[in-house]
């Protein structure tokens, strides 16, 4: 019987259209019945999660993803993925609301690191995520040095991911540069594309070698354990 991938979407709706592209684009099919068999809510409306986690708002996003996963579980997924890295603040209330496993894209991301022997990593990533420590505990954990932005470089990162990509405009390459080049100044052998919303940069703009994508990650560790084989051409996701 096909695993079936269950994911909580809409946080925000472009990155859960294209975490559905690569699901797409990585796995090797050859045929329509030869993709993943997938379930995904889009509920835009659950409240933002940087604002809720940094005290800007008293709107908890937690029963709605609760919700949402336990909709997913009735509905038979075997699999739980949530393309939002900000989202995983509440992992493990969620995970302990429900007995389906959800893919942790943190975890994923730094293993994957930790395998190809990295050493110092930047973190490109949503203000609540830099402030939660979410990728700097897991680094730390697994010997990895995180290198985190400069409150100039996450100012520009915050711009692109809010006032650019989740509001449908162009995207402010020069930013983007500037906050990069200075992860990489300050020691970063690989940066980290830690928000969904800037996976959607790499898709549309040339940044350079150096960069990996957590939503790639993701899509990858859900491809095997859906038990589906992923293309050869993304063996690699570090640019």
């Amino acid at each position: 019987m096909p695993k079936r991938l269950g994911v909580i979407g809409g946080l925000g709706p472009l990155a859960t259209a294209y975490f559905y592209e690569l699901i797409c684009r990585m796995t090797d099919a050859g045929k329509d019945q030869e993709h993943l068999d997938m379930v995904i809510i889009g509920k835009s409306s659950i409240p933002d999660r940087t604002e809720y986690i940094l005290g800007k708002s008293s709107d908890s996003p937690m029963p709605q993803i609760k919700e949402s996963a336990k909709t997913l579980e009735i509905m038979g997924v075997d699999y739980i993925a949530i393309p939002c890295i900000t989202a995983h603040y509440f992992y493990r209330e969620i995970s302990e609301s429900i007995k389906v496993p959800i893919v942790h894209i943190i975890k994923e991301t730094v293993r994957y690191l930790k395998e190809r022997g990295i050493k110092n990593a930047g973190i490109m990533a949503t203000e609540g995520t830099i402030k939660s420590n979410l990728f700097q505990k897991e680094l730390h954990e697994n010997g990895i040095n995180p290198v985190i932005p400069s409150k100039n470089g996450q100012e520009y990162i915050s711009d692109i991911i809010y006032k650019n990509v989740k509001a449908g405009m162009p995207v402010d390459m020069v930013q983007f540069k500037k906050a990069s080049d200075e992860l990489l100044n300050k020691g970063a052998d690989v940066i980290i594309l830690g928000c969904t919303e800037l996976s959607l940069v790499k898709r549309t703009a040339d940044i350079g070698p150096g960069f990996i994508d957590a939503l790639e990650v993701l899509a990858m560790c859900c491809i095997n354990k859906c038990e589906r084989p992923v293309r050869k051409e993304f063996s690699n996701l570090i640019t």
